[in-house]
């Protein structure tokens, strides 16, 4: 299809017409199909054009890559660059421009290129380092233990969204990062906002403003009374100023809770909706760690895509991609490769699922990604082996999904057991 045939094409020449229903439209509409599935506009893009224009939420538009091999091309390739100042990146939202190129712009390492990646990056590399990690498996094994104790005390049925998924990592980050678990409402809400696709600039300004007040007190705090958590120690460095401390401090907290959240409860869900592969990973607890990099692959929580902008042309897959132009690479399209893995949309525990890219790829992969593992084999090796007859409390077409999230997810999980 050339390029002057495609309908999305006909939208861009004018914003303010309706899109017709099969536009290729980021974030991605989902009336059809199976809500583990990326959207079917993504897949068929997928299948049929892999490099392919597609229309922003502002009537702009930007390539999406879909294909594995090309997804992981953009995201190691430094003609790709992810700083959110240069001209023609791509945004998500209003909320997400605003807080990159407002007036009180706070970017975090994640959105600027090396040198300065690298240099905020390595103050925090030995932090998240396998070996630490794997060191923190019994205290996360006791606050898991601690949390389905009271979940299941004299009930048998919770929302596991509310009383699970969600508190386990924020209290695990909380306790990394020396920040008061007590305060988890405040952030929470904060970075609900921040994370909505739906936020205006305005609201997304408010709440970034509100939780850089909140880490620039705690910086000073931790100043005056030091612990041993990771915000202490990179105060104490004396290398960043307050405003580096907040923004690198707001995006630990969120990154840090936000995403193992989602994974933990959309992974049980998944499960339950597949009750051949969750009665294998109860008789087999030792395909845990390979089940969690299946599932990390099969749903692969970030669906609107990871920003990118060319700094100058590059061929990709045929397509000429021009310097300025931006970039999404559409993780979970790509997780779905079956080039890369055959019958890609089936979920396996037994596959061997360690190419999969739902952590990203390149220097800017996901930094927390041991911890991420060690919470998820833990809370789902846990709640299935002490909770056997787990099970759905309400239909699963009344589960709320997460479509209007940037990290994706189920709102709520209504289980019984």
């Amino acid at each position: 299809m050339t390029t002057a045939q495609r309908p999305h094409e006909a939208h861009l020449a004018h914003p303010d017409a309706p899109a017709p229903a099969d536009a290729l439209t980021v974030p991605a509409t989902r009336a059809t199909g199976c809500p583990f599935d990326p959207a079917p506009t993504v897949e068929r893009a997928r299948r049929e054009e892999p490099v392919t224009r597609a229309t922003l939420w502002d009537g702009s538009s930007c390539w999406l890559v879909t294909r594995h091999e090309d997804v992981r091309t953009v995201l190691g390739d430094p003609r790709f660059s992810a700083d959110a100042a240069r001209p023609g990146f791509p945004f998500l939202t209003a909320g997400l421009r605003e807080l990159a190129t407002g007036t009180r712009a706070s970017r975090t390492f994640i959105r600027q290129d090396d040198p300065e990646h690298a240099r905020l990056r390595r103050m925090l590399t030995a932090e998240f380092m396998v070996k630490k990690v794997e060191a923190m498996r019994p205290e996360v094994q006791r606050l898991t233990d601690e949390l389905l104790d009271a979940m299941t005390d004299g009930r048998n049925s919770a929302d596991l969204v509310a009383e699970f998924a969600l508190p386990l990592p924020s209290l695990v980050i909380c306790l990394l990062l020396g920040v008061p678990y007590d305060d988890h409402a405040f952030f929470q809400q904060r970075s609900a906002v921040l994370l909505s696709l739906r936020s205006t600039a305005e609201e997304a300004r408010a709440a970034s403003d509100e939780l850089l007040a909140y880490m620039t007190q705690l910086a000073e705090a931790k100043r005056e009374r030091p612990d041993d958590g990771i915000f202490s120690r990179l105060v104490a460095r004396g290398e960043l100023d307050s405003q580096e401390i907040a923004s690198m401090g707001r995006l630990l907290l969120i990154a840090g809770h936000e995403t193992t959240a989602n994974m933990t409860a959309l992974s049980t869900l998944a499960l339950l909706r597949n009750p051949g592969q969750q009665a294998r990973l109860r008789s087999e607890p030792s395909l845990i760690k390979g089940a969690v990099e299946e599932l990390l692959r099969y749903l692969t929580i970030v669906h609107n895509g990871v920003p990118r902008v060319a700094v100058e042309d590059v061929t990709l897959g045929g397509t000429t991609i021009r310097a300025g132009e931006g970039v999404l690479c559409a993780l979970n399209a790509a997780n779905r490769d079956e080039a890369v893995f055959p019958g890609g949309d089936t979920l396996d525990v037994g596959r061997d699922a360690r190419r999969h890219i739902a952590f990203g790829f390149g220097v800017h992969q996901c930094l927390g990604q041991p911890l991420a593992r060690v919470e998820l084999q833990i809370a789902l090796e846990t709640l299935l082996r002490r909770l056997p007859e787990l099970r759905l409390a309400v239909p699963f077409e009344e589960i709320p999904f997460r479509h209007d999230m940037g990290i994706y997810g189920v709102h709520a999980l209504p289980v019984a057991w």
